[in-house]
């Protein structure tokens, strides 16, 4: 019913940059929080960044000053500009969102991105 795409991934230096973009679509009646998450071998998934409909982000503390969330809710659209990238981002990133569908507008499903990696050399 709801897809999530990412793309932008890739390897960079470290103190490059990299954007990462994460498209919806399906039968969507809106979407409310969109955020980035990843995930490092042997680690949890954790919260990179995160965007309410209304603009409002949330930054992991170790992101802060580096990485920048927005969206394009015409084009149901998250991004994450990431700055300064250092070794320890390495990780798979994922997005995520919290939709309601459609078919049932009362009720909010949280949908997961397929991960798009981000490796950065030393």
């Amino acid at each position: 019913q709801v897809q999530l795409v990412e793309s932008g991934g890739g390897l960079v230096q470290a103190g490059g940059s990299l954007r990462l973009s994460c498209a919806a679509s399906g039968s969507i009646f809106s979407i409310n929080a969109m955020g980035w998450y990843r995930q490092a071998p042997g680690n949890e998934r954790e919260l990179v960044a995160v965007i309410t409909s209304g603009g409002s982000t949330n930054y992991a503390d170790s992101v802060k000053g580096r990485f920048t969330i927005s969206r394009d809710n015409a084009k149901n659209t998250v991004y994450l500009e990431m700055n300064s990238l250092k070794p320890e981002d390495t990780a798979v990133y994922y997005c995520k969102a919290e939709f309601r569908l459609a078919a049932t507008p009362s009720l909010k499903y949280d949908y997961w991105g397929q991960g798009t990696q981000v490796t950065i050399s030393s």
